[in-house]
């Protein structure tokens, strides 16, 4: 019986060690299961343009990379993703009648302008395209910090990085303040069905923006030279941005319960 239960133990152990490692920081996704089922997003339009607020400038440069990676995706998984140009261009027609639907200085969106320009382009979309969805795709930026401990690493949205430095030194002061606020960016993931009615939104971390200054004896962060440089770190993010619209392999989320 004692080695019954310790072949057991070690099965268990074993399937423990591969299977995903949960990260309390995945984002609490909504599917509108019930909506998907009757509709399924089976050809889907990405918009160019934010559903909430303007990108940081430096997060701006790659989003036509981020998006060319999230088409491929979507498109191994069995969802086609048609060319953006008649949204792109019924985009510009509905800011020439509507205005500026984000504000230059601020980044904010002005609510009515973005809806009164969306209904338009949706309508255009519908005419002259058979797409079931529209997927909006938002880079953002937000703040968090290293961990205390031996290993220090930033979790955010469902994934774990370590420390990038930056400049001629390859280490860290004995007095560095990890608790300093990090900057860091993630996708955000929001689809619409055709009556502009939202049935999934969920956020998958990216990576830093920020690295440690290894030239600062005080010990600070400054602006990476290179953002958003690793494919593996996106595809990591898109991935967790779109489960379980798409599922993930390995989604570090809560252990699903029942049996």
């Amino acid at each position: 019986m004692f080695r019954l239960l310790c072949t057991a133990l070690i099965g268990l152990l074993a399937a423990c060690a591969s299977g995903p490692t949960y990260n309390p920081t995945v984002f609490p996704y909504e599917i509108d299961e019930e909506r998907l089922a009757q509709n399924p997003m089976k050809r889907v339009v990405i918009s160019h343009v934010n559903i909430d607020r303007m990108s940081r400038r430096y997060l701006q440069e790659h989003e036509a990379r981020v998006d060319k990676m999230i088409e491929q995706y979507l498109e191994a998984n069995g969802i086609e993703v048609i060319p953006a140009r008649t949204f792109e261009q019924e985009w510009r027609r509905a800011v020439r009648a509507y205005g500026n639907v984000f504000d230059p200085a601020t980044g904010e969106v002005n609510r009515k302008s973005f809806a009164l320009a969306l209904i338009d382009v949706r309508d255009a979309l519908a005419e002259s395209e058979n797409i079931d969805g529209i997927v909006f795709t938002d880079l953002l930026e937000q703040e968090t910090t290293y961990s205390d401990g031996l290993q220090h690493v930033a979790r955010w949205h469902g994934v774990t990085r370590k420390p990038t430095l930056q400049g001629p030194g390859d280490g860290v002061t004995a007095g560095f303040n990890w608790a300093q606020p990090l900057a860091v960016a993630s996708l955000w993931v929001s689809i619409y069905d055709m009556e502009l009615k939202r049935v999934f939104t969920s956020i998958g971390g990216l990576d830093t923006t920020q690295a440690i200054d290894t030239r600062s004896s005080s010990g600070r962060y400054v602006r990476r030279r290179s953002i958003l440089e690793s494919d593996g770190f996106i595809e990591e993010g898109i991935a967790l941005a779109f489960h379980p619209f798409v599922e993930m392999k390995n989604y570090p989320g809560p252990p699903a319960t029942g049996g």
